[in-house]
């Protein structure tokens, strides 16, 4: 078959369909390919977390604008997305973590914001009762939270839909080249012509930028997660950890979400990822060394998924640096789920006003060279 759009997007996951539903409903004729379905990869199996802690600083200004749209994100796009404020505290159980978070909360009050708060040990165990005796305090935001990684995406998907967005998924763009004006796009599925190409490939975005003479030093990476059976609550907000690798939450069921950054084995070609079971057990210590209340947690599943992380830990987003009407959004280093409402506002923008109000100099996909 042969397909034309103004606007045609490669990557359904959460930065493609929100890019769909933010252009679409400005009256954008838009087209979304997913290789695979919407949401298999990244955006459907991370941890979930809404955070503004503990970012780099070239990012704060991009979570602080996503927090105020994930504040209305339910409304906006008529789907429950199990967005929850619980407030996320990131914990010092020792002297060189308590000075870390001492300097992060010096650094980000610096800069002019105010998410970010010291707590001493007594308000840190009015926070975590649970909390294993000794630690010194915490950097907690008390407005950041949690979603359901899987029903934002989808409600994206939805809300695009609705607003006359095209999602086409199991079609994989192969080539891509610029003739008469218009991109050129071969797939699994026949030609497609475009005015504006936008790259949400995630962990093979990649691949779609070197094809336009852009290479970028992407890695895969495959975070890993593990999930208990229900136990009675003893936690409210989401826990990181300083100098190890953590990310924890009870869910309102009672099951606890445990992840942090330990990664398993991705497979870009396969498309597929295992995990690690002894990083898992290294995972599982964390987690019990802090909260002894967990000793006794049954784990019922395990499972990772394919990511992609840069050098500098920040993603790629702005316009290709070789090719006119092309634009770029991934390298998300495990952090993306956050930004996925204002990455897709950014891109609608760059797309359909020429430009947004935004920092993106850091993201600028030419500082790899």
């Amino acid at each position: 078959m042969r397909l034309a759009t103004d606007v045609l997007i490669v990557g359904g996951g959460i930065q493609g369909c929100a890019a769909a539903f933010f252009m679409a409903r400005r009256g954008a004729d838009v087209l979304v390919v997913e290789k695979n379905s919407v949401g298999r990869h990244a955006s459907g199996v991370n941890a979930g977390g809404v955070r503004r802690l503990l970012r780099d600083p070239a990012e704060i200004p991009l979570s602080v604008e996503s927090m105020q749209i994930w504040y209305g994100l339910e409304e906006l796009l008529g789907a429950d997305c199990g967005f929850r404020v619980s407030g996320q505290v990131a914990v010092a159980a020792d002297a060189a973590e308590w000075e870390v978070l001492q300097a992060r909360a010096a650094l980000v009050a610096g800069l002019g914001w105010t998410h970010e708060e010291l707590i001493g040990p007594d308000e840190l165990y009015d926070v975590l009762p649970a909390l294993v005796p000794g630690c010194l305090g915490g950097l907690i935001a008390r407005a950041d939270g949690y979603a359901s990684p899987y029903h934002t995406t989808m409600g994206f998907r939805a809300a695009a839909l609705r607003a006359g967005a095209r999602v086409v998924e199991g079609v994989r763009a192969t080539g891509f080249r610029r003739e008469g004006g218009r991109w050129q796009v071969a797939s699994s599925a026949g030609a497609i012509t475009a005015r504006v190409l936008v790259n949400t490939g995630g962990a093979w975005g990649g691949a779609v930028a070197e094809a336009l003479g852009e290479r970028v030093p992407l890695v895969p990476t495959a975070p890993m997660m593990m999930v208990t059976a229900p136990i009675p609550e003893f936690c409210e907000p989401v826990v990181l950890g300083v100098n190890r690798a953590l990310s924890f939450k009870q869910a309102q069921n009672g099951s606890v979400l445990i992840g942090g950054g330990h990664l398993g084995v991705p497979d870009t070609v396969g498309e597929t990822s295992s995990v690690d079971l002894r990083k898992l057990v290294t995972s599982a210590r964390t987690v019990t060394e802090l909260f002894p209340v967990m000793r006794s947690a049954p784990i019922v599943r395990t499972w990772s998924g394919i990511e992609s992380r840069l050098p500098d830990g920040i993603p790629v987003i702005g316009p290709s640096g070789t090719e006119p009407d092309a634009f770029h959004a991934f390298g998300f280093s495990h952090h993306g789920f956050q930004l996925g409402p204002v990455v897709g506002r950014i891109l609608s923008e760059l797309v359909l006003d020429g430009g947004t109000n935004l920092p993106l100099q850091p993201f600028r996909i030419r500082r790899f060279g």
